[in-house]
């Protein structure tokens, strides 16, 4: 196996908050939940990433009980970490990468929520570690912040990640590029 897919907090945690009313694309499990099986059907490990604030006592403490997957997601399946993070990237507070050299991963495809927050950072460090990095812009949302609106938001991280740390593209292209040809 050489790709996985990361699926960067999809979570309940965001739709505890009173933002969710102002997220871009508020149906962002049905673009996951394509990805999702998009990677199983080719054998790609799948990775689930949640963030965590442990005694916080906001809506990513644990302990409040909306740190869990976005009801509509796939279940993870034997054999798909869930893996807990309390930085900005799914790598610096997890064990990640071990499981990634492990599996001898080399690619990843990722989506989620914060399109400019944790879904870019962690694209930003896969790419630091030398890893092929694919963003999934159509399967990331983010909400409006100051006077940036969440279309221009999404619009600034694919420019700046675009042919430097990543190759943006849609999950329409990746189903495209997996589909057997007609010839």
């Amino acid at each position: 196996m050489s790709r996985a897919l990361i699926v960067v907090d999809v979570q309940e945690s965001f739709r505890a908050r009173p933002l969710w009313k102002q997220i871009a694309h508020p149906q962002i499990a049905e673009p996951v939940n394509r990805l999702v099986r998009l990677a199983r059907a080719a054998g790609d490990l799948v990775v689930w990433v949640l963030h965590s604030e442990p005694g916080s006592g906001d809506v990513f403490d644990p302990a409040q009980g909306h740190v869990r997957l976005l009801a509509e997601l796939h279940r993870p399946e034997p054999g798909e970490p869930v893996l807990y993070k309390t930085s900005h990237n799914a790598f610096t507070t997890t064990n990640l990468q071990q499981l990634l050299t492990e599996a001898g991963v080399r690619e990843l495809v990722v989506c989620g929520i914060r399109t400019e927050q944790c879904v870019e950072t962690t694209t930003r460090v896969g790419s630091d570690l030398g890893y092929r990095m694919v963003f999934v812009t159509d399967a990331t949302t983010t909400n409006p912040i100051g006077t940036l609106s969440a279309e221009a938001i999404i619009e600034r991280t694919e420019a700046v990640l675009r042919d430097r740390f990543a190759r943006i593209t849609t999950v329409a292209e990746l189903e495209s590029d997996a589909a057997p040809s007609q010839t």
